[in-house]
C-alpha cells in the first residue's frame, strides 16, 4: 500500500483520469473530493462491500462456491 501525506487543498492523481483532493481535515475525519470518469464506479468501502454481498446473494451462490469455481478456472487455464 502506498501511503501519502497531503494537506487540505492538496491532491493526488491516479493515472490520467482520476484526481483525489483533500477538501477538509477535522479531528479524526477527512473529507475527500474525487474527480473520475462517469464510467468508473466510486463507492465508500462499506457500500462497495454491501453491493458485492448483494450481488453474490442475487446470483444464488456462496463464497465457497465462487472460490471453488475460480480455482477450477485457474486450473483449466494453466
Amino acid at each position: 500500500m502506498l501511503v501519502l501525506t497531503r494537506k487540505s487543498g492538496e491532491g493526488i492523481r491516479i493515472g490520467d483520469d482520476i484526481k483525489i483532493v483533500v477538501i477538509d481535515v477535522r479531528e479524526n475525519q477527512i473529507k475527500l473530493g474525487i474527480e473520475a470518469p462517469q464510467s468508473l464506479s466510486v463507492h465508500r468501502e462499506e457500500i462497495y462491500l454491501k453491493i458485492q454481498d448483494e450481488n453474490i446473494k442475487a446470483a444464488g451462490v456462496s463464497g465457497a462456491d465462487l472460490t471453488a469455481t475460480l480455482g477450477d478456472l485457474i486450473k483449466k487455464n494453466k
